[in-house]
């Protein structure tokens, strides 16, 4: 029986790859395109898992080269043969690659289809184990390689009668699965492979367990940390596997609350495919960023987006930083990032590259101060970093309020050297007003501070939290009380700042180890 010729691509410039696979109809040729590797260390845990007949590899790759990567695999897969794509000035470890019995070899400045089909088709001819024939006819072409074909945006010729036998219900959707980690990494290591491919068999499995209403096929895209199903079902059961898909989210969101899901409207052409892969599926991927609590993206249940007035007025700002009045430029800085938090069709990077781009200028701006920029200065690229690698808004907001936590000690050592009065205003107000409804919130409108920010400086700064030093000086003020005779425990609770007399006595006793009954009892006696 003639078998199609199974072919691994192996090099570390994406481009190279999807030229290759998208020369031609491989197919027609009796050839298969099954799996692609950005370097040889990735490559050989595929060739395990494809076992191909043929591997074109790269010379020059990252982690593992293709001249280790050749040898490896001829002493462990010795039936499998390589042919290897080289530059110019790369002919000596061309000739270590024969040594350990490469194919073939071919300059990429040279890589044309022809003489790689050439060699493909010499090379498959001396396989002993595969039959090979080399004029498949068109009905042989597989319905995953159009389904590539047409999600990469590229045409193809098929019949109807081919689409219609694979995919006999009037609608379409996409399903996408991918880490956060992926995403903020662009990390493609053996680890998260192996995990998006266990992801990919539960999706398998519970797409299966719909029964005879529902088709699905994997939708191969070039993105190696990127999992997409093509479903194909009647409009009325899309519904139903919406219910499914966030009920299987939800379940792997308790042991990894990092993995995104997300999935397309109902579409009911094949051919959109690529506009509905590429309009959606991405971009509620990226969107995944500014909703890290959400299990299952779905466009219909997203709220309007909301949209930043203005672009923010740097110049302004570099006006406000000169003139030192840095609380106010600091608070109109955490605003506009508050706004652009909301704004989620912004991308990822055009939020992390604003970011960036202030840390960069009030590094500068206080260097130009004649500030002290030295620390700020040797942390710049790796509050850069950080910024980069942050995988959701959250993240990304909390060190952008480190960083300014960092220089305000900055600004603070200078302006104050031996005392922090911001913070002994903040203490002076809590031992003056203790008795009132205080909150961070409220203390933030009050100082002109950002409550995430001030909760961090407070911590920074005291050695107790907010709620913590509260606390401290509220029971401290109830026990002088509780000394005297002259309030009921209900009435010092008030007195206090404690609206809830039974809340009030479990706090007094974490702080005191008794109750405030047994407090006054023992210093009445």
């Amino acid at each position: 029986m003639k078998e199609l010729c199974r072919i691994l691509i192996v090099d570390d410039e994406i481009l190279v790859r999807q030229g290759i696979k998208h020369y031609m109809v491989w197919e027609q040729h009796g050839f298969q395109i099954v799996g692609e590797a950005s370097n040889g260390k990735e490559a050989l845990e595929l060739v395990d898992q494809l076992q191909p007949h043929i591997v074109i590899t790269d010379i020059v790759m990252p982690i593992m080269d293709g001249e280790e990567f050749t040898r490896i695999v001829k002493q462990r897969y010795p039936h499998i043969e390589v042919i290897v794509l080289s530059s110019y000035g790369e002919f000596s470890y061309v000739r270590s690659t024969f040594q350990s019995g490469v194919a073939d070899y071919i300059l990429k400045p040279k890589l044309e289809t022809q003489e790689l089909l050439q060699v493909l088709q010499k090379t498959a001819r001396r396989i002993p184990s595969l039959q090979y024939n080399e004029h498949n006819d068109q009905e042989l072409l597989s319905i995953d390689h159009i389904i590539e074909k047409v999600i990469s945006g590229y045409e193809v010729n098929y019949g109807q009668e081919l689409i219609k036998q694979a995919f006999p219900y009037d609608h379409y959707c996409l399903i996408g699965v991918q880490p956060s980690g992926y995403i903020a990494n662009n990390h493609t290591s053996a680890a998260v492979q192996s995990h998006l491919s266990t992801l990919g068999m539960r999706l398998a499995e519970v797409l299966e367990s719909l029964g005879t209403s529902i088709v699905f096929r994997p939708a191969p895209v070039s993105d190696s940390g990127l999992i997409v199903f093509l479903v194909n079902l009647e409009a009325s059961q899309y519904a139903r596997l919406v219910t499914v898909i966030q009920k299987l989210a939800d379940d792997i969101y308790t042991q990894s609350p990092q993995i995104g899901w997300v999935m397309s409207d109902p579409f009911d052409v094949f051919e959109q495919i690529d506009p509905v892969y590429h309009q959606q599926i991405l971009r509620l991927l990226d969107y995944r960023f500014y909703f890290p609590d959400r299990r299952l993206m779905l466009e219909s249940e997203l709220p309007p987006p909301v949209a930043v007035q203005g672009a923010f007025n740097l110049k302004q700002f570099a006006e406000e930083m000169k003139r030192e009045h840095f609380e106010f430029a600091f608070q109109e800085l955490r605003q506009y990032v508050t706004a652009m938090s909301g704004n989620y069709v912004s991308t990822p990077f055009e939020l992390k590259s604003f970011l960036g781009n202030v840390v960069f200028n009030i590094i500068t701006l206080l260097g130009n101060l004649d500030y002290d920029i030295e620390q700020l200065d040797a942390e710049k690229y790796n509050y850069f970093k950080q910024i980069n690698e942050a995988v959701h808004i959250n993240e990304a907001i909390d060190l952008l309020n480190r960083f300014l936590l960092v220089v305000d000690e900055q600004i603070a050592a200078r302006t104050q050297p031996n005392s922090n009065s911001n913070m002994k205003k903040l203490l002076e107000y809590i031992d003056d007003h203790f008795a009132e409804s205080l909150s961070l919130t409220g203390l933030g409108q009050y100082f002109h501070f950002n409550p995430s920010y001030l909760s961090s400086y407070f911590t920074t700064h005291n050695k107790e939290g907010f709620s913590e030093y509260l606390n401290k000086i509220r029971v401290e003020k109830a026990a002088a009380m509780l000394k005297e005779d002259e309030f009921t425990i209900a009435d010092i609770s008030s007195k206090v700042g404690y609206s809830d007399p039974s809340y009030f006595t479990k706090v007094f006793k974490k702080l005191t180890g008794l109750s405030p009954s047994q407090y006054r009892r023992k210093h009445l006696r």
